[in-house]
């Protein structure tokens, strides 16, 4: 089963909190099993070239059910994923995206986080993730 509006917005709500608590300004996406955006909130002053990294993330998260760091560390030159990011429409392969998993262990969706260092960006999706994973 896909991910529900109020799990999505229990994702933004927690990952939003570590952003406050971090001092950082982003935008968070959450997208379903179809890799759809079901929500987004863009924090006051948060980049806005970051909106559109973000949302990506977290299609890039879904569509291949890995975190976008892991796929960044494939697609270096040399690397077996060498330039993936160049397909669907653009992909983004660095930390800030994570899969969301339901009972089971199936991919509901996916959280994608940009704002700050993807540093920031992937401990505020972490955020977001074990509002939803760690019930």
């Amino acid at each position: 089963m896909g991910i529900t509006l109020a799990q999505a917005q229990t994702a933004l709500e927690a990952a939003h909190q570590k952003a406050v608590e971090m001092n950082v300004k982003m935008n968070i996406a959450v997208v379903d099993a179809g890799a759809n955006l079901v929500a987004f909130i863009r924090m006051d002053d948060a980049w806005l070239g970051s909106l559109d990294i973000s949302i990506k993330k977290a299609k890039t998260a879904r569509f291949f059910d890995m975190p976008t760091g892991a796929i960044g560390g494939l697609s270096q030159p040399g690397g077996s994923l060498f330039g993936i990011e160049h397909s669907n429409g653009g992909l983004i392969t660095f930390p800030g995206g994570i899969p969301i998993k339901g009972d089971g262990g199936l991919v509901m969706g996916a959280i994608g986080v940009s704002g700050s260092t993807v540093e920031d960006d992937h401990a505020v999706a972490e955020a977001g993730v074990q509002a939803i994973e760690g019930k």
